[in-house]
């Protein structure tokens, strides 16, 4: 029998996005990027702006984010998405625009585009996708690093009185008048995956109905620049960053009833 005879509607289980088109990824096995990059696919066919969305993707393992998604996309230099969105959105007020950030990228040479983006209230998303570690150029040392945890530039273990402290930036973005809703989700397990795709719907709504900025933060593993298997990396995920960078809505002053995407 042919794939098209085996797959039967009655059979089907599992069906990737239109969106998302089959090149092969680049990423690691176990990597969070893949499954992030489907729920993003899913909220845009499921609100009707596949011909309408602009994403922007800068340095870092997300650079290739135009090569999987089949939507309008722009590259951004290291750390200046957000620029280059509030731009694009100032421009065509009718577009979802959004970024797609490592922790590296935003919470490093981005930090200044990121917050004042935010704090300007401009309407656009930002995805970003923290893992605690410079995974495409070696596993360096990130801002978002835990303390004693060990990479590339410090191999001893990152200590505040050298490298100084983890940054928190959702908690940061939650402070700012210019945002509406910032939010912390990771993407390990089948409930928390759920509770990504609202909060990515909830976001891309947020700035197509004009209601400020908003920041969606994806707690990830990198299995292979933390050195361990998808599994082991998922227990360390939620045994040590999960402490540190709880997951839940930070800040959400969108009335439930003003949750009418515009078209």
């Amino acid at each position: 029998m042919t794939k098209e005879e085996l797959m039967k509607p009655e059979h089907l289980v599992y069906q990737k996005p239109r969106l998302l088109n089959d090149n092969n990824m680049h990423y690691c096995p176990g990597c969070s990027h893949g499954v992030v990059h489907k729920l993003i696919a899913e909220v845009i066919e499921e609100m009707g702006m596949a011909d309408k969305t602009v994403g922007i993707s800068p340095v870092g393992c997300a650079v290739f984010m135009y090569n999987y998604l089949d939507i309008d996309c722009q590259e951004a230099a290291h750390g200046r998405a957000p620029a280059l969105a509030s731009a694009i959105k100032r421009l065509w007020p009718d577009r979802l625009v959004f970024t797609y950030q490592g922790d590296g990228d935003l919470a490093c040479i981005g930090t200044a585009e990121t917050i004042h983006a935010l704090n300007r209230g401009e309407h656009i998303a930002i995805i970003f996708i923290n893992n605690a570690i410079y995974g495409m150029t070696g596993g360096q040392m990130a801002p978002t690093t835990l303390l004693g945890m060990k990479t590339a530039t410090c191999p001893y273990g990152r200590i505040p009185e050298i490298h100084g402290y983890p940054l928190k930036v959702t908690e940061i973005a939650a402070t700012l008048q210019g945002t509406a809703y910032v939010t912390r989700q990771s993407v390990h397990t089948v409930a928390a995956i759920r509770k990504a795709k609202k909060a990515i719907r909830k976001a891309f709504e947020c700035s197509m109905n004009g209601q400020g900025s908003s920041l969606v933060e994806i707690v990830s593993t990198c299995n292979s620049g933390w050195k361990m298997s998808p599994d082991a990396a998922n227990k360390w995920m939620e045994e040590h960053m999960f402490p540190f960078y709880p997951i839940g809505d930070l800040k959400d002053t969108i009335p439930t009833d003003d949750n009418k995407t515009m078209k």
